[in-house]
């Protein structure tokens, strides 16, 4: 059976933006099946409205079927694998967070809220994921990287790689390349 593979974009972005593309065609290469999702009101990013949209996207998820977020990608995925009764291949994570810094005002602050405070079950996502490998970078200027990699590892038992210099992995950051993230986990 072909391995699936669902990209979920981050919070403003849609599914021509940044590396999602250059990720499709890499695994296409691979012979894996790839979906860059369309998330929903994407300026306005909704728990619910996300997962429900995951879920109904996905539809039956086993062991070939994998995960890529970007942001609150990461975190859609997550609140995805925490309702399922089904191990999953696995995931892979950019930018993912579970704590956030320096947003640009209160309505965004507002917005974030409900990721920030409604909490995940970290023993149901890691029972449900066959191998998590999480990318962040030193200068992501909104992720809290100590405290969201002790919590990526120690809640998820993720493998978690640190890159220099790559902001949040966007087109503006030159995030584009993750060959070295993408190889060991594929």
């Amino acid at each position: 059976m072909r391995k699936r593979v669902f990209v979920v974009h981050g919070w403003g972005f849609n599914s021509n933006m940044n590396w999602y593309n250059w990720l499709k065609e890499q695994l296409e290469r691979k012979n894996f099946e790839v979906k860059i999702l369309e998330m929903p009101n994407t300026e306005e990013p909704k728990i619910k409205e996300w997962v429900n949209f995951l879920s109904k996207s996905v539809g039956k998820s086993d062991k070939n079927t994998y995960f890529i977020g970007h942001s609150i990608g990461c975190q859609t995925i997550m609140r995805y694998l925490q309702k399922i009764n089904s191990k999953i291949g696995g995931a892979f994570f950019v930018a993912g967070w579970f704590n956030l810094i320096n947003l640009e005002d209160k309505e965004v602050e507002k917005i974030a809220e409900p990721w920030l405070k409604t909490k995940i079950n970290f023993t149901k996502v890691k029972n449900n994921i066959n191998k998590l490998t999480v990318v962040l970078s030193d200068n992501d200027p909104y992720n809290c990287l100590e405290e969201n990699t002790r919590i990526f590892k120690e809640k998820l038992n993720a493998k978690v790689i640190i890159e220099k210099n790559k902001g949040h992995f966007t087109s503006q950051d030159g995030g584009k390349n993750l060959e070295f993230g993408l190889k060991q986990f594929f």
